[in-house]
Formats: C-alpha cells, sequence, structure tokens
C-alpha cells in the first residue's frame, strides 16, 4: 500500500475537506476490516468513497467484482494507477456521487444481491444510510467506517441521549454489530476523531413490520423533529396532521404514556404508534 501522504504530494493533491476527505494510511488496518467483514470470493461489492484505493484493492483481491464509487476526479486518475500496479481486472470504477447512484438497478445488472462498503464521509454519513435504509432489499450487508459519534449513535439503546430517528430507523430493520475500532492516527490527513467499522446485516423477517413502511418513517421523523417536547406535543407539532388530544388518545391506545419523550421508545412502540396513526 503506497502512503496516501506520498501519493497526493506527488500528484500536487490536497485532500478537500469539503468531501471530507481522510485517507487511510495502515495497510494492516486495511487488511483487519477487510477479513472481518466475511466477504466471500462469489460477492460483488459496492465501495462508497474508494479514494486511493485502502480497501478497493485488498477487497478486489477476494471478490467476484468491485463498483469503486468516487466522485473526485483527481483522486480517481491515481486510484486507476493504483488498481493497475495491482494486475487488477475485476474493479470497475463510478465516477458520481454517490446518492446520485440507483442501488436496485446496480444489483439488478449483476444479479444479485451486493455488499456495500465504504470509509463514508462524515458530511454524508446519515444520508447514505438512509439510502441503504430504503434499497436493502438490493443489498445483503453493509461494513462501513464511521466517525465515532455518529457509529454510537446508530448504536445507542432507548433513553440514551444519542438515541435518535436513524438508530430507530436502522434497528428496525437490521442487525448491527461493531467489528472494529480504528485511531484517527492512522489516516491522513489526522481527523479530530477516532472511527469505528459497524456491520449491518439487513433482516429478512422484521420482528415489528409497520403496516406502512414509508408512513413509519414519516412519524419517527415527527417524534424526534421535536424532541425536546413530550410526545403528545411533538406529534401535534409536526407534519403529521394530528392535534394534540387525538395524539393523546393514539398514544394511550398504543400502550405509551403521552409525556414520554421520542428518545424512550422502542423501535416495537414506534411501529405500534405508527400502524394505530395510520388506521386513523
Amino acid at each position: 500500500m503506497t502512503s496516501p501522504k506520498t501519493l497526493l504530494i506527488f500528484h500536487n493533491i490536497r485532500p478537500q475537506k469539503q468531501l471530507g476527505q481522510h485517507f487511510l494510511a495502515n495497510q494492516t488496518t486495511a487488511e483487519m476490516i477487510v477479513n472481518r467483514s466475511g466477504i466471500l470470493p462469489e460477492d460483488v461489492v459496492l465501495e462508497i468513497g474508494a479514494g486511493l484505493g485502502a480497501l478497493t484493492i485488498p477487497v478486489a483481491r477476494i471478490v467476484k467484482k468491485v463498483f469503486a464509487v468516487e466522485k473526485d476526479r483527481k483522486i480517481i486518475d491515481i486510484l486507476k494507477t493504483e488498481i493497475l500496479a495491482s494486475n487488477l481486472s475485476n474493479v470497475v470504477i463510478i465516477e458520481k456521487n454517490i446518492l446520485k447512484i440507483e442501488i436496485k438497478s446496480l444489483a439488478d445488472n449483476v444479479g444479485r444481491k451486493m455488499v456495500v462498503m465504504g470509509n463514508l464521509p462524515y458530511n454524508i454519513s446519515s444520508q447514505v444510510l438512509v439510502q441503504l435504509i430504503h434499497s436493502r432489499k438490493a443489498v445483503a450487508r453493509a461494513v462501513f467506517m464511521l466517525q465515532k459519534e455518529l457509529a454510537q449513535r446508530i448504536t445507542a439503546q432507548p433513553g440514551c441521549k444519542d438515541y435518535g430517528r436513524l438508530t430507530v430507523m436502522l434497528s428496525y430493520c437490521s442487525d448491527i454489530k461493531k467489528i472494529a475500532d480504528v485511531k484517527a492516527s492512522l489516516f491522513f490527513p489526522k481527523p479530530k476523531v477516532d472511527s469505528e467499522v459497524l456491520e449491518f446485516r439487513f433482516k429478512k423477517n422484521l420482528a415489528y413490520p409497520a403496516n406502512d413502511e414509508t408512513f413509519f418513517f414519516s412519524v419517527i421523523k415527527a417524534a424526534f423533529g421535536n424532541r425536546r417536547k413530550i410526545l403528545k406535543n411533538a406529534l401535534a407539532a409536526s407534519a403529521l396532521n394530528i392535534d394534540a388530544s387525538d395524539a393523546k388518545n393514539i398514544l394511550q391506545r398504543s400502550g405509551i404514556d403521552p409525556v414520554r419523550r421520542a428518545e424512550t421508545l422502542t423501535v416495537e412502540e414506534f411501529v405500534r404508534l405508527s400502524n394505530n396513526l395510520g388506521s386513523t
């Protein structure tokens, strides 16, 4: 693995802060992540933010095919050279913003569910995770390196201050497991915080299925949109078009105290609330 610092200096490129560019600079860590990801020779991997190929190259040495998504043209030129030098022919580079890629169409083209991997830039991490939730029928699982702060929010339990909208959405449809810690010192340039690598395995059968998933996600958004308010008032202040009196009645019918706050509800309670709201 060529040092990211060496590569960037040689090509007279500075990491772009607005793109959240922090390149993994430790080959041992990259190989550890790949080994713990459990990828198999028959897998097709969609890598988000391929960068200089720290994960792309060791992943491509194992799997059938890698779709490496990278939006920075200057970085792509280096990535192509690194892939060529590694004698790899199973990497397809896609120069595009991941948020504009139709994951389902990509999976349909290869005829199987994909494994999604990547070192996600902090500024789009939440958007990518929501995109993945909506595209999960095309995804077997995902392995993401995330800033520690976001990883802690994702894995928070009800009642914690970190517990939020994204926590509920992901817990609803996936089993989440931490597979590694990665120190900030292992990146170039060094970010301000450490990272965690999380694995998301999407559930084939939901323990508590929502009658209308789109509406369910809207209810979660409404509840956390005014998270300092008690639930009755938070729902009434949202775009759900419900007054405080009706909100109180539906919460009680759902077995939820109207004076509780959103961060105290379990996934099951959110589903029950959504199903009852949707039936009115």
